[in-house]
């Protein structure tokens, strides 16, 4: 009997152990079934404000990301001129090495000036190398420094299997990606709204009116034939492929769509072109708040000021599937225990949490909407004072 009881729960173990496996493949077979990236080694799709994640493939598969680097690259230009470390009519003076650049490129001459904003717009359109270049040294005063500058927000991401070697994505051992990482830098980028006004380009003009005229088109051929996308990057090393990540915009809703190592161009753009249809025909979103949207007032004792605005770092949605209902979604604001002063716009004092029936869906920064100052002895010394002074109810 006990021979029995033990032959019993030997097969009920393999039966469970073996069910596991089983499940996570139909679970796999299923988004296999979607078929949305069929010529791809690697893709993913994602809604951009949660990041929830809408199909991918292989999408943490190590990869060389060619020119979709840039991503990473324009991330760190957007922050420079938001933190008003560069100015877009600022000049910059191209360096031999910028001008020695391959592969894409807007022919920049050593020794040329050229502004931030027409540099940026060769980056954004058309993928120049030089470009790249230039604005690296011009931000960080090398290359080298600007690479590490790369990296060190690869880690801030939180990205584990990314490492860049230089702006450009120029092969180069220990330049890779994935599908996943650069969905997330994408995301991070899109954060500056207005990087949208370069990559949506399809054509323009650099030194305009001048003998050395430049004719920008972009290698982004989405940005004219589908209706909605407006960025972000492609890619073609003969070791990479092509590589595309897009992004676009329909009713409210803004989807990010990757692909990697496509053959041709025209398989590549068929991927990214089958994501969005999926997406946009499957899902929609539901706007909870707006980018630098005020959620609370953070009053700290030691501030210069009684209270101040906590706005919201990006917008906030909540994605779902088209025909579901949307019921008890709630917010909370949860606001960090020990904040040091000063502070500086920007800064992160605490999250947002979107829920549903008790479910976190979604963790967003918030941050302060100005400079938070200490406060002087005379103001801290009233502070003190009033406190004092309170009289508690009887």
């Amino acid at each position: 009997m006990k021979k029995f009881i033990l032959r019993c729960l030997i097969v009920i173990l393999i039966g469970t152990t073996v069910a596991q496996p089983i499940q996570a493949e139909e679970k796999a077979k299923e988004k296999d079934d979607l078929n949305l990236a069929e010529s791809s080694k690697s893709a993913i799709l994602i809604e951009r404000d949660t990041g929830k994640i809408l199909y991918e493939k292989n999408s943490h598969k190590v990869l060389p990301p060619a020119s979709m680097t840039k991503i990473m690259t324009l991330l760190l230009i957007m922050e420079a001129l938001e933190e008003g470390q560069i100015k877009l009519d600022d000049t910059v003076r191209v360096s031999e090495h910028a001008a020695s650049m391959g592969g894409s490129q807007i022919f920049l001459e050593q020794g040329e000036e050229m502004s931030v904003e027409d540099l940026l717009k060769g980056v954004a359109v058309a993928s120049g190398n030089d470009a790249s270049v230039a604005l690296a040294e011009h931000i960080a005063g090398s290359e080298k420094t600007f690479v590490k500058m790369m990296n060190d927000k690869v880690k801030e991401l939180g990205l584990e299997n990314t490492h860049f070697e230089n702006p450009t994505g120029l092969p180069a051992k220990d330049h890779y990606s994935t599908a996943y990482d650069m969905s997330v830098m994408a995301k991070a980028l899109l954060k500056y709204e207005n990087i949208t006004k370069y990559t949506s380009m399809y054509d323009g003009y650099l030194r305009e009116g001048t003998e050395d005229e430049f004719w920008l088109v972009n290698t982004n051929k989405l940005v004219k034939f589908y209706d909605g996308v407006d960025g972000l990057k492609t890619g073609y090393t003969s070791e990479a492929k092509y590589c595309l990540t897009a992004t676009a915009k329909k009713n409210n809703m803004r989807v990010i769509a990757v692909a990697m190592g496509a053959d041709t161009t025209k398989k590549r753009n068929s991927d990214v072109t089958s994501m969005l249809d999926y997406a946009f025909s499957q899902f929609a979103t539901k706007k909870l708040f707006n980018s630098n949207q005020p959620v609370t007032n953070l009053e700290l004792i030691k501030a210069a000021k009684d209270k101040v605005r906590v706005v919201t770092d990006e917008s906030i949605s909540v994605v779902h599937k088209k025909g579901e209902k949307l019921e008890d979604i709630e917010t909370k604001v949860k606001l960090d225990s020990e904040l040091d002063l000063p502070l500086k716009k920007g800064d992160k004092v605490g999250t947002l949490e979107v829920l549903k029936d008790n479910k976190l869906l979604s963790e967003t920064p918030i941050v302060v909407e100005e400079d938070v100052e200490n406060a002087g002895f005379w103001k801290l010394f009233k502070k003190s004072m009033d406190n004092m002074l309170k009289v508690e109810p009887s």
